[in-house]
């Protein structure tokens, strides 16, 4: 039986500061988005580009040191795997959701202090991946 690869690897700015909740158990969770952007020329000579929103999520010791130290608009290295989850809402519809579970965090880019004001241009998560519609 051949065993499976789930391994993603991310560089972006973080859309906004890291929150972090404990579970019922006591174990630390934080979740925060990171915003990888590319840019590319279409045929027609234009320049083009995108901004991809993923959702992070990390649990226990890395949890409390993305908290403490990641900001909004840092730019971070992140290696982890996708889940995937599903659940159903309080109005019974069905929500899916899209996660890299983080095993792994760099901080890159400039060395800056946690209260400092970020001047970025960056916009917070999109409504669409709003985490209050997450169960935990």
């Amino acid at each position: 039986m051949s065993r499976g690869l789930n391994k993603v690897m991310i560089i972006g700015h973080l859309g906004r500061d890291p929150e972090m909740r404990y579970t019922p158990s006591g174990r630390p969770v934080t979740t925060f988005s990171v915003a990888v952007s590319r840019s590319w020329n279409s045929s027609d000579g234009e320049r083009r580009s995108e901004t991809e929103w993923f959702k992070i999520v990390a649990w226990g010791n890395l949890a409390e040191i993305c908290k403490k130290y990641l900001t909004k608009g840092q730019q971070v290295y992140i290696e982890g795997r996708l889940q995937i989850r599903r659940w159903e809402d309080k109005e019974n519809q069905q929500r899916t959701s899209v996660e890299v579970v983080a095993n792994e965090m760099t901080m890159l880019g400039e060395r800056r202090d946690k209260g400092q004001n970020s001047d970025n241009s960056f916009e917070e998560i999109p409504p669409e991946l709003d985490e209050d519609e997450f169960p935990f």
